[in-house]
C-alpha cells in the first residue's frame, strides 16, 4: 500500500495510447475511403489546429513543441509548408489525426462499493500513419484534488481493453467496476461491461480472439473488431497486450513525502496492484532509480525543483510540486511539455513497436496461409511478402530513427522508453524475418529461372534433330518445287503440326528428358539403365 494514501493530487492527468492493427491500412489508395467513413457520422473531425490559417492563433506552446524535434522528425509529425485550408489527409504529413467531437466526460466507478468519480475528457484522438496498417487511439482524462490512493487506483484500473478474469462476485479482475462516457449534456454514450462474463467467454470460444469491451469498441467506431460479426469495411484487431500504455501527470502538495516504495508502485502501476507486495528481488526494483528514473529536475530539497520522471516503457509518469508555477503552467511549464513534446516522443516509441509487431504478424500470417501445392496460394504469398518488404522499406526510411531531439531531456526519455520496450531488438528480429523472406523469394526466382533455362536447353537439343533434318531436305534432293500448290500446303501444314507437337511434347517432358540426357551421358550406366530412363519419358507420372 501507499505510505501516504491521504495526500491529495492537485492536478491529475491520465493519457492512454492504444495501438491497434487496422484493415485496410492507411495507404494512399485507401485514404479517401477512410476519410469519408471517419467523418460521415459527424463524431470525428480531421484535426489540423497545430498550424492554423491565422498566425495570430499560433501559440507559444505549439512553437516550443515544433522546435523541440530534429528536422526529419518535424517533417514526420507535421509535414512541410501546408496550411490548414489546404490540408489533405495523408498528403502533407505522414501522420493524420482525427478527433471525436461528442465525448466530454468520463464517469468511472473503480470498485462496486466505491462512489463514482467524474473526470474531464480532454480529447479522444485517433492517429493514422501513411502506408502503415496501425492506428493509435489517444484518450486523455483530467481531474483535480484527488486522493493519492484514488489516483493510483485509477491509473491501475483504467485503460484495459477487456477483463482477464472474474472474481467470486462476477466482477472483472483489475478493471473498473463501471466506466461510462458522457456528452456535454450528461447523456450516456457508451459504458464498459466487465461483468458480462458470458459475452467474453462466448466470443473467445467462437472466434479464438479476445473480446474488446463495449466502451472501447464504441470509441473506435466506424472501425469494428475484425473477428466480430458486425458488418463494416473498416476493421481493427489487437496487436499488443490488453493493458494500454499510459502517461500520468501528478501535481502533489509535497512529492518529497513519497517513499521509494511509493515511487516504485507508481512506476509499475500498470501491472502492480496496490495490495500486492513489491517484488524486492526483481532486478528492475533493485535498480529502479538507474533504470527507470530521470532525476535531472529532482533535488529532494526545500529549494527544489522536485520533479521526477519515471519511465518503465509501458508507463511514463511525471510527479512534481503543485505549488510550483513552472511545473503546473499549461502553456509554458512542464505540464505543457508533458502533454505535447513528451507525449509525442512516447507516441513515436509505441508507434515503432506497434508497426514492428504488425510486420511480424503479417509475415507469420502469410506463411500460415501458404500452400505450396496450390499455385494461386503461392502467387498470393509472394505478393504479400513483396508488399510487406516494400512497407518495411518505407517504415525504415520514413519512420525509424534513434534521435528525435537535441534537447537532453527529450532525447533521454525517448531513448529510455525505446530501451524499455526493446524496440531495437524487435527491429532486428523483424529485419531478419524480412531478409529471410526476401532470400526465399530470390532463391525461388532463381530456381524458376534455372528450370526455364533447363527447358530451353532440352528443347534446343531435341530441336537440333529437326533442324538437321529440315536442312537436309532443303538441299533440293526432292523436287518439291514442281509439286502442285495443294500438295505444298498439305506438306507445310503437316510439318508445322509435327514440329509444334514435338516442341510441346519436349517442353512438357523437359524434366524427364533432362534426366534421360543426364543418364545417357553417364558412362557408369549400362544400356539397360539408359533404356529404362528413356522409357520414363513416355510413362504417365504417378498420382500424388
Amino acid at each position: 500500500m501507499l505510505s501516504c494514501p491521504d495526500h491529495r493530487v492537485a492536478q491529475f492527468r491520465d493519457i492512454l495510447i492504444w495501438p491497434v492493427q487496422i484493415r485496410p491500412g492507411f495507404s494512399s489508395e485507401s485514404i479517401p475511403r477512410i476519410h469519408q467513413q471517419m467523418t460521415a457520422g459527424g463524431q470525428w473531425r480531421l484535426l489540423d489546429d497545430e498550424f492554423p490559417d491565422d498566425p495570430a492563433d499560433f501559440q507559444e506552446r505549439h512553437y516550443k513543441e515544433f522546435v523541440a524535434f530534429l528536422p526529419y522528425v518535424q517533417r514526420f509529425l507535421y509535414g512541410e509548408g501546408v496550411s490548414g485550408a489546404e490540408h489533405t489527409p495523408g498528403r502533407s504529413a505522414p501522420v493524420t489525426v482525427y478527433r471525436r467531437t461528442d465525448v466530454d466526460r468520463l464517469r468511472i466507478t473503480l470498485r462496486p462499493d466505491s462512489a463514482p468519480i467524474e473526470l474531464q475528457v480532454a480529447h479522444v484522438d485517433l492517429y493514422f500513419f501513411l502506408d502503415m496498417d496501425v492506428a493509435l487511439l489517444n484518450v486523455e482524462v483530467a481531474a483535480e484534488n484527488l486522493p493519492l490512493a484514488t489516483a493510483h487506483e485509477l491509473l491501475y484500473r483504467f485503460g484495459r481493453a477487456y477483463p482477464t478474469g472474474w472474481d467470486q462476485a462476477g466482477q472483472g479482475l483489475h478493471n473498473p467496476a463501471r466506466a461510462t462516457l458522457l456528452d456535454r449534456q450528461g447523456r450516456e454514450l457508451a459504458s464498459s461491461d466487465p461483468a458480462n462474463k458470458a459475452r467474453y467467454l462466448e466470443f473467445v470460444c467462437r472466434h479464438r480472439a479476445p473480446c474488446v469491451s463495449q466502451m472501447w469498441s464504441w470509441l473506435l467506431q466506424p472501425f469494428v473488431p475484425d473477428h466480430d460479426d458486425t458488418p463494416g469495411e473498416l476493421r481493427f484487431r489487437l496487436i499488443e497486450y490488453y493493458r494500454m500504455p499510459l502517461m500520468a501527470y501528478l501535481a502533489l502538495e509535497n512529492p518529497r513525502a513519497l517513499t521509494r516504495d511509493d515511487f516504485i508502485r507508481f512506476g509499475f502501476v500498470a501491472n502492480l496492484p496496490a495490495h500486492d507486495p513489491i517484488p524486492r528481488k526483481d532486478p528492475a526494483v533493485i535498480r529502479f532509480e538507474r533504470l527507470h528514473c530521470e532525476d535531472r529536475f529532482w533535488t529532494d530539497s526545500e529549494a527544489g525543483p522536485n520533479s521526477r520522471f519515471i519511465c518503465t516503457g509501458n508507463a511514463l509518469l511525471l510527479i512534481g510540486e503543485a505549488d510550483s508555477p513552472f511545473f503546473c503552467n499549461a502553456e509554458t511549464g512542464l505540464l505543457a511539455r508533458f502533454r505535447h513534446q513528451y507525449f509525442l516522443l512516447f507516441l513515436i516509441t509505441h508507434f515503432h513497436r506497434a508497426a514492428l509487431l504488425s510486420f511480424s504478424d503479417r509475415l507469420a500470417s502469410a506463411v500460415n496461409e501458404l500452400d505450396i501445392r496450390n499455385s494461386e496460394s503461392v502467387r498470393q504469398f509472394k505478393r504479400r511478402i513483396r508488399q510487406s518488404f516494400e512497407s518495411f522499406l518505407r517504415f525504415t526510411h520514413r519512420y525509424w530513427f534513434h534521435e528525435v531531439s537535441e534537447q537532453g531531456l527529450v532525447q533521454s526519455l525517448f531513448e529510455r522508453t525505446a530501451r524499455q520496450l526493446r524496440n531495437d531488438e524487435l527491429f532486428d528480429e523483424v529485419k531478419e524475418q524480412v531478409r529471410e523472406m526476401s532470400a526465399y523469394l530470390d532463391s525461388d526466382s532463381q530456381r524458376r529461372q534455372s528450370g526455364t533455362v533447363l527447358r530451353l536447353t532440352v528443347v534446343t537439343i531435341f530441336g537440333l534433330v529437326a533442324t538437321v533434318v529440315t536442312g537436309y531436305f532443303g538441299m533440293n534432293l526432292f523436287d518439291f518445287g514442281a509439286a502442285p500448290q495443294t500438295t505444298k500446303l498439305v506438306q507445310m501444314a503437316s510439318v508445322t503440326g509435327l514440329t509444334v507437337a514435338l516442341v510441346l511434347f519436349t517442353v512438357a517432358r523437359s524434366k524427364r528428358l533432362s534426366d534421360f540426357l543426364e543418364a545417357l551421358s553417364d558412362e557408369r550406366l549400362n544400356l539397360q539403365a539408359k533404356w529404362a530412363s528413356f522409357l520414363q519419358v513416355f510413362r504417365k507420372p504417378p498420382a500424388e
